[in-house]
C-alpha cells in the first residue's frame, strides 16, 4: 500500500504537470484516493508507438540499477529528467540475482522493482531488457557461472541445458517485475527480447524460444528486438518491433535506411545511441567527440524516431562484475572497473560537457516544462595521503585442499571468483621450460616460495622457464579477471589452468587445489610484520563531512580494494584507469577502513584522493 509521504509525493509530481511525450504517467484523484493502480496501454499503430491512445516518442538514457548504489538512483532519474528524457532504459543482471543456482538475491542495489518504482515516482517509463545475455561490458555477459561449469553447455542455444534454467530465471524474475508492467499500472512500456542476436548467430528458434519464455513467465505489453543494421535479419522475429543500435559516428540517416530494408513499416527506434564507449586494461583511454552524437540525436528528433541513449550514466562494475572482450583476430581484453563510457553524466554521476549539449539540442524540440532543474551538486571529499601500515599474508584466506590428477577450473569445483593456488610437490629436480595448456587469466609462477614470473593472457603467455629440486613446491597462483561478454566465446571462458602442466615433455601429475574466496575478509588478522608476495594491507581514515571521492591506486600494483567491506573492482598499474570511484553511500562520518589486495611485493602503499577519475597513459606490459 502505498505510504502517505509516497501519496503526497506522487500528487505532487501529478499537480506539477510531469507529462512525458504528451501523456501524464500520474493520475492524481487515483493516487489522492489510494485505489488500485490506473492500467495503461502501450502499443505499436502504423509507424509510431502509442500511450493510452496518443503518439509516443520514446526518449530514453541507459543506466544500470548494480553499477549505481540505490541511495544514488533518485539523482540520477532527475539528472535524466532534467535534459528532457522521458524512459529508463536498463539490462537486468541475471548473474547478479542468482549467482548461486536456485538462490535468488534482489536486495539492495539488486532491488530492480524498487529501481523501477523510483523512476515512475520521477515521472519516467521504463524500457526493460532482461536478456537473459546483456554483454553490458559485465562478466559473463549477465550469465551465472554454474550455468557453464564447462564448454558442453551452448549459451544462446535450444539446448534444453541452457534453455531450461533461462526458463526458471524469467519466471521468478516476473514475480518482481510482473506487477510493474503498464497493464499493471506501472512504468515498464516494452520489454527487450534477448540482445544483439543478430551479432551471435541467425538461429530463429532459439530466438522463439527466449520470446515464448517471457510470455510464459507471464510479462506481457509491447516487446521488441535490438541489433545493427548490417545483422538484424539474425535476430529479428516477426510482428516484433526491432530497434537498432549504432555508434555516434554513423549516420542516423544512414543507418535508419538500412533498417527499412529490414523493417519497411512500424516504428523507427534506435535502441543504443553509443555517446561513448568502454576501456580495456593496458589500452588507451576512448573518448568520442559530441559532435557525431548530436548530428545523430538531430535527425532523430526531426524524424520522430525513439532513441536510447546508451550510456546517459555507466557508473561503476564494482566487484568481480568488469567482464572482457576476447575475439577470434584480437587477444584477451579485461575491462576496467570504470564503466564511466565517456558517457553523458561521468562516473561520479557529474554532468559532462555532452549532457548540456545535448539539452540545449533537445530544448529546441521539446516544451520547457520537460526540462527540471538539475539536482544540487553532491560534495566532493580530500582525503590527506595516509599509510595502509597492517598487513595480512595471503595464505590466511586459502579453504581446504582440494587434490586432482590434472588442475581443474574454478567453475568445476564450484568457484566463481577470487584467486586459486595450484600447488604441486616436484617428484624430481628440473631445469628448463614450464608450460600450461591455457592460463585464465594471470598467474604469478613460484617455486619453493621465490617469485619466477608472471604469465598474462593479454599476450597469450603459456611457459615460463623455471627451476626446481625434488620436493619442492612449484606454486601457480591465478588471478581471475573478466569473463567474455561478446562473440563465440560465450559460455566458454570457464577460469583458472586449462589442459595439462609440463615440465618440457614430461606432464606434471598431482595438483593441490587451494581457493581463495575474496567475498569475505572479516576473519584476517592483521599485523605490522612484513612479509613476501601477495598480501593484504590495511590502513584508516576519518571524516566530518559526507561525499565523494576517488581512491588514487598510482604505485599499487595489481588487486582489489575494499572500502567499509564493499569491494570496489580491479586496479592494475597497467592504467589508463588510476583510480576507484568510492560514493558517499558507502563512506561515514568518523573511522573509515580500507583493505588493498596487491598481488605484487612492492610499491607504495598509501592512498589519497582525486577529485576525478584518473586517465593515464597506458602501459603495455606489467611487472613480471
Amino acid at each position: 500500500m502505498t505510504s502517505r509521504r509516497d501519496t503526497i509525493k506522487l500528487f505532487s509530481a501529478a499537480a506539477a504537470g510531469l507529462a512525458l511525450g504528451g501523456i501524464n504517467p500520474f493520475n492524481a484523484r487515483q493516487v489522492m484516493a489510494n485505489t488500485e493502480p490506473v492500467k495503461g496501454r502501450f502499443q505499436v499503430v502504423g509507424d509510431h508507438f502509442e500511450l493510452d491512445g496518443k503518439p509516443f516518442q520514446v526518449m530514453a538514457g541507459e543506466m544500470h540499477y548494480p553499477r549505481i548504489p540505490k541511495a544514488l538512483w533518485r539523482d540520477r532519474m532527475r539528472k535524466l529528467k532534467s535534459m528532457g528524457l522521458n524512459t529508463l532504459s536498463s539490462y537486468v543482471f541475471w548473474n547478479a540475482h542468482e549467482a548461486q543456482r536456485g538462490r535468488y538475491d534482489f536486495s539492495g542495489d539488486l532491488d530492480l522493482a524498487a529501481f523501477i518504482r523510483t523512476a515512475q515516482e520521477e515521472g519516467l517509463w521504463v524500457c526493460l531488457r532482461p536478456g537473459p545475455y546483456v554483454c553490458a561490458e559485465w562478466d559473463n555477459g549477465g550469465f551465472p557461472t554454474w550455468l557453464f561449469p564447462d564448454d558442453s553447455v551452448a549459451a544462446r542455444s535450444t539446448q534444453p541445458a541452457y534453455l531450461q534454467p533461462v526458463k526458471r530465471w524469467f519466471k521468478r524474475l516476473a514475480e518482481e517485475i510482473h506487477p510493474l508492467m503498464i497493464s499493471q499500472g506501472g512504468p515498464i512500456i516494452l520489454t527487450q527480447i534477448e540482445n544483439e542476436y543478430g551479432s551471435y548467430g541467425s538461429d530463429q528458434a532459439h530466438m522463439q524460444s527466449i520470446y515464448q519464455a517471457l510470455l510464459d513467465s507471464g510479462l506481457d505489453g509491447v516487446f521488441y528486438t535490438a541489433d545493427g543494421a548490417a545483422v538484424m535479419q539474425g535476430g529479428i522475429l516477426d510482428g516484433v518491433p526491432a530497434a537498432m543500435n549504432f555508434g555516434t559516428y554513423d549516420k542516423a540517416e544512414a543507418e535508419f535506411a538500412k533498417y527499412r530494408e529490414h523493417r519497411p513499416e512500424g516504428p523507427m527506434m534506435c535502441g543504443e545511441l553509443w555517446a561513448g564507449w568502454f576501456d580495456h586494461f593496458g589500452k588507451t583511454r576512448v573518448n568520442m567527440p559530441a559532435a557525431p552524437l548530436l548530428k545523430s540525436l538531430e535527425w532523430m528528433l526531426k524524424n520522430k524516431c525513439s532513441f536510447s541513449i546508451y550510456m546517459f550514466h555507466g557508473g561503476t562494475s564494482f566487484g568481480f562484475n568488469a567482464g572482457a572482450n576476447f575475439q577470434a583476430d584480437s587477444n584477451y581484453a579485461p575491462h576496467v572497473a570504470s564503466y564511466d563510457y565517456d558517457a553523458v553524466l561521468d562516473e561520479a554521476g557529474r554532468p559532462s560537457e555532452k549532457f548540456f549539449a545535448v539539452r540545449q539540442l533537445m530544448q529546441n524540440y521539446l516544451p520547457a516544462t520537460r526540462f527540471p532543474p538539475l539536482p544540487a551538486a553532491e560534495p566532493f571529499i580530500q582525503l590527506p595521503r595516509f599509510r595502509l601500515e597492517q598487513r595480512a599474508p595471503l595464505s590466511q584466506l586459502m579453504e581446504k585442499a582440494a587434490q586432482f590428477a590434472q588442475p581443474q577450473t574454478l567453475e568445476a569445483l564450484g568457484k566463481s571468483h577470487g584467486l586459486m593456488l595450484y600447488r604441486h610437490k616436484a617428484k624430481a629436480s628440473f631445469r628448463g621450460e614450464l608450460s600450461f595448456g591455457d592460463v585464465r587469466d594471470y598467474a604469478l609462477v613460484s617455486v619453493g616460495g621465490r617469485h619466477q614470473g608472471s604469465l598474462d593472457r593479454r599476450f597469450a603467455e603459456t611457459k615460463l622457464p623455471v627451476s626446481f629440486k625434488r620436493r619442492q613446491n612449484v606454486d601457480v597462483l591465478v588471478d581471475v579477471m573478466g569473463r567474455v561478454n561478446y562473440g563465440p566465446w560465450i559460455g566458454k571462458d570457464q577460469k583458472g589452468l586449462i589442459g595439462p602442466v609440463k615440465a618440457g615433455e614430461k606432464v606434471l601429475e598431482q595438483w593441490q587445489h587451494l581457493a581463495l574466496p575474496l567475498d569475505q575478509l572479516d576473519n584476517l588478522k592483521f599485523s605490522t610484520q612484513a612479509f613476501d608476495g601477495p598480501g593484504f594491507y590495511r590502513g584508516e581514515f576519518e571524516l566530518e563531512k559526507s561525499g565523494y571521492t576517488f581512491l588514487d591506486m598510482r604505485g599499487w600494483g595489481k588487486g582489489y580494494v575494499w572500502v567499509n567491506g564493499f569491494n570496489l573492482g580491479r586496479y592494475w598499474s597497467l592504467g589508463p584507469q588510476g583510480a576507484l570511484f568510492v560514493p558517499a553511500s558507502l563512506l561515514k562520518l568518523g573511522r573509515n577502513q580500507v583493505i588493498v589486495l596487491d598481488l605484487y611485493s612492492v610499491g607504495e602503499r598509501s592512498l589519497s584522493s582525486s577529485e576525478k577519475q584518473i586517465w593515464d597513459e597506458a602501459i603495455t606490459h606489467a611487472r613480471s
